[in-house]
């Protein structure tokens, strides 16, 4: 069975920076597109970001387009989400998935393209 596990969460102020990694354990294709999604207390969960297993091909939702960057290390299995200029807002539970072997191109944004999740981590952002 394939995991996955988020780590980097925390508190920060108004205007900080955290980064998440998300790692994957053997199971994993080294070939799956990875996502990030958040959900806040009392709201849906949504998308954050994206990115293809080449690296190549990157999606953003539109709150986070320029404060956000998501990368990822093959080698290491590993993906990772940049949170620079955190806002409150930002608040929620960061959760990465992975897909099944895809094209190295595909970055999926819906969350059904995902089959692989973390247990999340928590983001605390002070106004």
């Amino acid at each position: 069975q394939a995991q996955l596990k988020e780590s980097g969460g925390g508190l920060m102020q108004t205007g900080g920076s955290l980064r998440l990694s998300c790692a994957a354990s053997t199971g994993t294709s080294g070939s799956s597109a990875v996502g990030w999604f958040r959900q806040a207390p009392g709201k849906e969960r949504e998308f954050v970001a994206a990115i293809s297993w080449s690296g190549e091909v990157t999606h953003y939702t539109d709150s986070v387009k320029g404060r956000f960057t998501v990368y990822r290390d093959n080698v290491m299995d590993t993906a990772y989400l940049q949170m620079n200029s955190l806002k409150p807002e930002d608040t929620a539970i960061y959760y990465c998935a992975a897909t099944p072997p895809v094209w190295r191109g595909y970055a999926a944004t819906a969350s059904s393209a995902y089959n692989y999740w973390g247990q999340g981590t928590q983001v605390t952002v002070s106004s």
